[in-house]
């Protein structure tokens, strides 16, 4: 290798473990968060746990984003904690079995409730911090 692509691939290779470490611990704090609103949330009809941590999620993300958290808060809170706390991956699934149990406009309505609510809640934390 030629001191140029060795030079390139190790600065490729530089990890700072901080932010890992931030996201890595926020991940397990929404990840536990999470676990315990499916606990008290969880029904055979509407997934309004997984609505919850969405539109929960994108709330707290936004009132990060708007209101100018740190790096550090954002990586722990934002990408660690929200992002193991919402699921696209289980709004997903359960929207494809609601339409597959014959459920359309539940289905329907699932998919639009967590847009719809999610960008409310974005909504509103636009609107908080920009009142304070």
């Amino acid at each position: 290798m030629s001191p140029s692509t060795t030079t390139l691939v190790l600065s490729l290779l530089e990890f700072s473990p901080e932010p890992a470490h931030l996201v890595g611990t926020g991940g397990a704090i929404g990840a536990i968060c999470r676990h315990l609103v499916y606990r008290h949330l969880s029904s055979d009809g509407l997934p309004i746990a997984t609505l919850t941590v969405n539109v929960l999620g994108s709330f707290v993300f936004a009132l990060l984003v708007f209101g100018g958290a740190s790096e550090s808060t954002v990586q722990l809170v934002g990408l660690g904690a929200c992002g193991a706390f919402t699921t696209f991956s289980s709004f997903s699934v359960e929207t494809v079995q609601l339409w597959e149990r014959e459920n359309r406009l539940l289905a329907v309505g699932n998919a639009l409730g967590n847009l719809v609510l999610a960008l409310a809640g974005i909504g509103l934390a636009w609107l908080v911090v920009s009142l304070v």
